[in-house]
């Protein structure tokens, strides 16, 4: 589209054309004004450490000029491009989300092999980057998802505690429990809270039990979080868990991870995501 054939965006130009002008002459005229003529008139009776003020008139051309870009505005907002009416990135945005809604009905019911191969594709392009094609997080740069879904990261987060989430209950402090006990919990929680309903040390599953207290103040008796207080660990070890942090953003030690529930992925998108990060537990 040859934009000069659009009068709205012609005469936007000529307004800024005539804004520019207006301004060169005023600020010209006051600058000389400012070196040739000498103050005076009636001060005004306030006066800061000495230095006073005159109360001189409001320059006439920059009070019109002013004045004429307000009206102008006002103008192109209601009645030259007015609000809600066409736009190309109106036009663009729409469909986008009309792409978006057949993407989100075409794969409304994947299999596993489509989800792996969508996940692996967002992951490469969203999420390699910080935490390494592989996943295992670029030598501590950012989390080691290989990790995630296992009985070992569950004890080494009650050890080390959980940061970045920003859950309304806080961070996760490091030291709850010492060991042998975030050991024992861990067991409870995989095999009783966790939606993987197995663990290796199935021996300590009740002294788990017995410690659960120690977690259930802000995650609750089910692990479900409390209604968003805090991280909902009951799908721990399930693609949906890694849904629930996309969804959150999380802050790290090389930035920020945004929250990609801001339109950047599809429900889908981030269901194939978190099935192939819940693929690269080792």
């Amino acid at each position: 589209m040859n934009w000069l054939n659009d009068n709205v965006v012609l005469l936007t130009l000529i307004a800024a054309a005539a804004i520019i002008i207006l301004t060169v002459g005023v600020v010209g005229k006051y600058m000389k004004q400012m070196q040739n003529d000498k103050s005076g008139g009636e001060l005004a009776k306030e006066n800061w450490d000495g230095i006073g003020e005159y109360k001189n008139p409001l320059p006439i051309g920059w009070a019109l000029s002013f004045l004429g870009t307000i009206v102008w505005g006002l103008w192109y907002v209601l009645a030259g491009y007015p609000l809600n009416s066409y736009s190309q990135i109106g036009e663009y945005n729409e469909e986008v989300k009309e792409h978006s809604t057949r993407f989100e009905s075409k794969f409304s019911n994947p299999d596993k092999a489509t989800l792996m191969g969508m996940g692996e594709g967002v992951f490469l392009v969203q999420c390699a980057p910080c935490h390494g094609v592989i996943g295992d997080g670029i030598n501590g740069k950012a989390a080691n998802l290989t990790k995630w879904g296992t009985e070992e990261a569950v004890v080494a987060t009650i050890l080390n505690g959980a940061k970045g989430s920003n859950y309304p209950m806080g961070e996760m402090p490091a030291g709850l429990l010492d060991a042998a006990s975030a050991k024992a919990v861990a067991a409870f929680m995989m095999q009783e809270i966790s939606s993987v309903k197995k663990t290796k040390n199935a021996a300590l599953v009740e002294e788990g039990r017995a410690l659960w207290a120690t977690c259930s103040a802000c995650h609750g008796e089910d692990g479900k979080g409390m209604d968003g207080s805090a991280a909902n660990i009951s799908n721990y070890g399930d693609a949906k868990f890694v849904v629930n942090v996309l969804g959150m953003g999380k802050k790290g030690a090389i930035g920020s991870m945004p929250k990609f529930n801001d339109g950047r992925l599809t429900n889908v998108q981030k269901l194939a995501v978190g099935t192939y990060v819940n693929s690269l537990a080792k």
